[in-house]
């Protein structure tokens, strides 16, 4: 058993498959086997787990149960206040292209 690494060349993604070999009694040869494992972060080099191809992907329960809803809650807090200054610069951004096509 190994891991191999394998680029997708379209999307620039690479994928971990966790290798299998086997023995094939009816051809007399060696085989192997690939399970996705996940994909691999081009910043970290770490396998983020993946839930596979048509895979459902398992629920923990008892994570669950700890969630600490008030840090997901700050977070999503923080994530909206930030999406607010995007648009509001993006907003006053394009106020300025339209008055400056105006001037043209």
């Amino acid at each position: 058993m190994g891991i191999v690494y394998q680029k997708d060349k379209r999307a620039g993604i690479t994928y971990a498959y966790e290798n299998k070999a086997y023995w094939d009694k009816e051809k007399k040869q060696s085989r192997s086997k690939r399970e996705l494992i996940g994909r691999v972060d081009s910043d970290t080099g770490e396998i983020v787990p993946t839930g596979g191809h048509r895979k459902k992907v398992a629920i923990d329960s008892a994570a669950d149960s700890s969630t600490d809803y008030k840090s997901l809650y700050e977070k999503l807090q923080k994530k909206y206040r930030a999406m607010e200054t995007l648009n509001a610069a993006l907003q006053r951004e394009l106020k300025e292209l339209k008055e400056t096509k105006r001037h043209d």
